[in-house]
């Protein structure tokens, strides 16, 4: 049995990820080629592949071969690789964090971050267990209903959380979604006293979780948090609860990676 969220996938078949496709193409491939043998590669038409080698050899992210009509990965493209492999590092140092905190507490974690009225996973590793919630990286869910977004929410100044709890629909989305503002305010505020947050199942029937700050900076900034996600059927609130130091020990990791 598994929890499942639905995740908007749509971006995926945009065709602004068309040139990224072809780029793709080009680096598996790593060798020229010309606009017949990326229509046979790619199986798009000749007119959409002559377009984006145009504008990606305007934009030098490809250039032609002298005297040829190949193309090849320009170095501009080059330089953004090595910038990519290079930054890839702290994001692999984070994962392992994140490996490293599921051995400990038995159950799937994962690293978020406040995005615009949603909180954004930004990374995520699953249990062992079949009875799990698949949240990929990318996922994104409702702030006043999940542990990380109350966090986010607590640790706002007042006027910025007013303006967008202002805005923000309180969806109830199980029986123990806190839908009016002065529980939630009232929560908000026990969050901000005792630096974690809790999801009694308010998101998802079944489902808790615990999240703590990650914070960065001499203003101790909220950057993101890390929290621990269990079916109750395995786990309790109160028995999640125990792993606090296992999660602010991760969450002090994980700022440290960010220098």
């Amino acid at each position: 049995m598994r929890f499942i969220k639905n995740v908007d996938e749509s971006a995926a078949s945009k065709p602004t990820l068309r040139q990224f496709e072809l780029l793709e193409a080009m680096a598996r491939e790593a060798r020229p080629l010309n606009t017949a043998e990326l229509v046979a590669l790619l199986a798009w038409p000749k007119p959409s592949v002559h377009r984006l080698l145009q504008q990606l050899e305007a934009a030098e992210l490809l250039r032609r071969e002298p005297d040829s009509h190949r193309f090849t990965l320009a170095p501009r493209l080059l330089r953004l690789a090595d910038a990519v492999q290079a930054a890839s590092i702290p994001q692999g140092v984070r994962h392992a964090v994140l490996r490293q905190l599921v051995a400990q507490v038995g159950e799937s974690c994962n690293l978020t971050a406040l995005s615009g009225a949603q909180v954004h996973y930004l990374d995520r590793v699953e249990s062992a267990f079949p009875l799990q919630m698949e949240l990929r990286a990318g996922t994104r869910v409702p702030l006043h209903c999940s542990a990380s977004g109350k966090l986010f929410l607590a640790s706002l100044a007042p006027n910025k959380r007013e303006d967008l709890l202002q805005a923000l629909p309180l969806t109830g989305y199980t029986s123990t979604t806190l839908t009016q503002r002065k529980a939630l305010d009232a929560e908000l505020a026990c969050i901000a006293r005792q630096d974690y947050a809790v999801d009694a199942e308010e998101f998802v029937q079944g489902l808790v979780c615990v999240a703590v700050p990650v914070r960065i900076s001499a203003q101790k900034a909220v950057r993101c948090a890390v929290a621990l996600q269990a079916p109750v059927a395995r786990m309790t609130l109160a028995q999640a609860l125990q792993h606090l130091p296992h999660l602010r020990q991760a969450a002090a990791a994980l700022a440290r990676t960010w220098g």
